[in-house]
């Protein structure tokens, strides 16, 4: 019989939605060891703590309070998804209490919070904690990532990730959170989606030594939603290049953070460029990617593969079928699931806390390369 991996959410916002989803249709996947269910939700808005209960009949806890999640001895496992300034105080409370974690991101508001995180994980009971990245689960992510594994690219010429978003090109657009320094952080769009452009270089042990940031601000005021125009505090796009490795052997590493990309919907993209090899994938084209093998006087030609739905972990969709944001949430889950019972992902796990503080070592360090105009040496935590 399956093992039951009884979960509580705290922030009932659009990604606590996505992972009800993904429980809701666990029946999707196969040869799962485990799968979890949903039984506590915690939220300040009650209003969205009733789509919860309304949708789950496994939920039997609603509170304002997450502490009274953490109490539950019911729960196993949480998954929290509030904004970046409450990481500080609830991820360390979640991880003393001993439940497993999945977190979002970036596992901090700045650099000294996800310190904080990463001291509380130290002196913690050492149960699963993960971040969230969803994108690297898309079947053209794995091949890519399987591209450079396999020693195929040779010599690294460079190495391009990039998150792009479109919707913050519209100045009339009403200021969120996300928009604000004091929630958001310093970062910016950086913060945002800087833990999607990182997991995979930081993955394939990419560090750069030394980056240099140009950043954007392009709309200083939103407005409110109550007839008047407020100061817009965060950078809208960054595009930030690091080197990796030493000497001749170095190569640039190049990740884009954009809130403002026109005509881009939600676009991952990963492109690896390599003397005998190259790969990319684009969610653009979600159901390909492309990749070249060369051989020294040969010819260069850049091939094109249908994959359809060929997941890293198995389910019921046909192969020739689409894959799709939904299926990708969805595999995340699957890859922490699969830890929580011992498991090892099937080879990919989700983000590690590791990962997500190498990542704000590189952000600010790109903050104050944008900021002061000047490569800045990355400070990785020892």
């Amino acid at each position: 019989m399956m093992r039951v991996i009884r979960f509580g959410i705290i922030g009932c916002g659009l990604m606590g939605r996505e992972f009800a989803s993904a429980a809701a249709r666990w029946m999707h996947l196969t040869d799962m060891k485990a799968r979890p269910e949903i039984v506590a939700v915690c939220d300040t808005n009650a209003a969205l703590m009733d789509w919860y209960s309304d949708h789950l009949p496994s939920v039997a806890q609603k509170t304002a309070d997450y502490r009274e999640l953490l109490a539950n001895p019911e729960i196993a496992a949480i998954y929290c998804a509030v904004p970046h300034v409450l990481h500080a105080d609830m991820y360390p409370e979640i991880i003393a209490s001993g439940k497993a974690l999945l977190g979002e991101k970036p596992f901090g508001m700045d650099r000294a919070q996800n310190a904080t995180i990463m001291a509380a994980l130290k002196e913690g009971p050492g149960q699963l904690v993960r971040c969230s990245s969803e994108m690297p689960f898309y079947p053209g992510a794995q091949r890519v990532i399987d591209f450079i594994k396999s020693g195929a690219l040779g010599d690294i010429l460079e190495v391009e990730c990039a998150f792009l978003h479109s919707s913050d090109i519209n100045p009339d657009k009403v200021i969120n959170w996300k928009r604000m320094v004091d929630v958001n952080g310093a970062y910016g769009c950086m913060g945002d989606l800087g833990m999607h452009v990182c997991h995979v270089p930081l993955r394939m042990g990419w560090r750069p030594k030394t980056v240099n940031a140009n950043l954007v601000k392009r709309v200083t005021t939103r407005p409110d939603g109550k007839g008047g125009r407020v100061p817009c505090e965060t950078w809208d796009n960054a595009t930030i290049t690091g080197m990796v490795g030493e000497g001749p052997d170095a190569f640039p590493l190049v990740l884009k953070t954009w809130r403002i990309a026109p005509g881009e919907s939600n676009t991952w993209s990963i492109r690896v460029l390599g003397m005998r090899g190259s790969a990319e994938f684009s969610t653009k084209n979600p159901r390909q990617w492309r990749f070249m093998r060369y051989e020294p006087g040969g010819a260069q030609a850049w091939q094109v593969e249908d994959l359809g739905y060929q997941s890293l972990f198995p389910a019921i969709t046909g192969g020739i079928f689409e894959f799709g944001f939904a299926d990708a949430i969805q595999q995340m889950w699957a890859a922490f699931v699969d830890e929580l019972v011992g498991g090892d992902a099937n080879g990919f796990h989700c983000a590690t806390p590791d990962e997500a503080a190498a990542h704000h070592a590189i952000l600010t360090a790109a903050l104050i390369s944008g900021v002061e105009g000047r490569v800045t040496e990355v400070e990785y935590p020892q």
